[in-house]
């Protein structure tokens, strides 16, 4: 009974023993994913009084803390 197999093209080689002829992983994407979400967490985690500061200025202006600290980030510098 015949196997089902993906079209590849001419010019790649078969696949290895083992194969399940899935996509191909890209290992530095998942890198960068791990490495993105990691510093998101860190950039929102800030020391008590920054974020006292941050709130106290962020309702002066009108916006709420997200926003500023988003603008912040964003931009890297204070409004």
């Amino acid at each position: 009974m015949p196997r089902f197999e993906a079209p590849r093209p001419e010019s790649a080689p078969p696949p290895r023993a083992g194969h399940n002829n899935g996509p191909p992983l890209d290992p530095a994407e998942s890198w960068r994913g791990f490495v993105w979400r990691k510093k998101c967490k860190q950039a929102w985690k800030v020391p008590r009084e920054i974020a006292l500061r941050r709130l106290a200025r962020a309702e002066a202006l009108g916006m709420s803390y997200r926003d500023y600290t988003l603008e912040i980030l964003e931009r890297g510098r204070y409004l």
